[in-house]
This record gives C-alpha cells, sequence and structure tokens, in this order.
C-alpha cells in the first residue's frame, strides 16, 4: 500500500482533518468510516475524497498532524528545561503525563494506531514506528554522557512506553511520575 495524494490544505481540508482526527482518536481507525467522517466534518464524501484521495491518506495525515503536535510540545518542554541530562529526562516524562492530561485520555495515538495498523506497507507504519525510533534517538542523546548510552536508552525507552500504556488504560494514574523517577535512577546509576 503506498499512497501519492498531495493534500491541497484548504480550509475544507482541515475541517475534515480536523473531524476525522478526533474520531479516529476517540473510536478507533478502523471503527470509523469514510461516512462518518464527513458527516462530522459537514462535507460530502466527494470531497473528503477530493481532498485526500483515500481514507489511508487521511489515517496518514492525522499521524502526521498528531506527531508533529506533540514533537512541538515536547521540544518546548525540553527547551525550557537545564540541558542537563536528568533535567531532559525528566522534561520528556513530564511532557508525556501533561500531554496525556491534555489530549491523551485514550492512550497514545501511535500505540492505538499500531494495533490496528500493523503491516509495514501501509502508508502510515512508518509514522507510528517512526515516533517511538525517534523517542529512543532522543533517550539516546539523553544517556549520552553514560557508560552504555544505547542500554541506558532501551530502559528508559521500556519505562515511558510501559508508563504510556498504564496511564492510557488507566491502571496506574501514577505511571509518568512513577517511571519518571525510576528513569533518573536508571540514568544516575550509569554515570
Amino acid at each position: 500500500m503506498t499512497t501519492t495524494h498531495e493534500v491541497e490544505w484548504t480550509p475544507k481540508a482541515r475541517q475534515i482533518l480536523d473531524a476525522a482526527s478526533g474520531l479516529f482518536y476517540e473510536r478507533g481507525i478502523h471503527a470509523v468510516g469514510v461516512d462518518t467522517i464527513a458527516a462530522e466534518a459537514g462535507v460530502t464524501k466527494r470531497t473528503l475524497y477530493d481532498r485526500f484521495g483515500s481514507k489511508e491518506q487521511l489515517v496518514v495525515e492525522y499521524l502526521r498532524a498528531r506527531n508533529t503536535a506533540w514533537h512541538a510540545f515536547l521540544q518546548s518542554r525540553l527547551d525550557a528545561a537545564s540541558s542537563q541530562p536528568a533535567a531532559q529526562l525528566a522534561a520528556v516524562f513530564d511532557a508525556t503525563r501533561d500531554w496525556a492530561a491534555e489530549r491523551g485520555h485514550k492512550g497514545c495515538a501511535m500505540i492505538n494506531a499500531h494495533a490496528e495498523i500493523s503491516d509495514p506497507t501501509h502508508p502510515a507504519y512508518p509514522i507510528i514506528v517512526g515516533q517511538k525510533k525517534e523517542l529512543l534517538e532522543l533517550l539516546t542523546a539523553i544517556a549520552d554522557a553514560t557508560t552504555a548510552p544505547r542500554e541506558v536508552a532501551r530502559r528508559l525507552l521500556i519505562l515511558h512506553e510501559g508508563a504510556l500504556v498504564s496511564a492510557g488504560l488507566g491502571v496506574e494514574p501514577e505511571a509518568f511520575d512513577i517511571a519518571r523517577d525510576l528513569a533518573l535512577r536508571v540514568l544516575a546509576d550509569a554515570i
């Protein structure tokens, strides 16, 4: 599967993306059809297809937009923190906690999307997996001062993703704070 549709970002296209984004996050990608999206956006199916070409392209744009918003949110938190590795690491976990509180009551959109889209040939797959690989790269950079940056980063990633799932499921409301404290301990022990 590949998409080649170039989206022209008209007001209607943004309206469709906004409607689809809310529906995909709340109900799931496969559970929402183009009829529902068009109705929610107040457009015809033809308009939806004219703007996006396919539901797959709309899914790609939804995940791309969410990822872009997440990166901007995270970067603002990293920029506001001290450049010390522990402060940067705490900023990652605190940003994730705050993002989840504001925009993530259903858990991580990428993890949720991966539950529905695990085919590596799907055009959204690189965005889904790419976000997690980018996080691993960031954690590796933060762990650069340790004796084994890659190994430490892998542990930090597991703590982060475990907190995302635990919090997203409502299993542990303090998951991000607990994981942050454990991550800081992992980092300190490796320096």
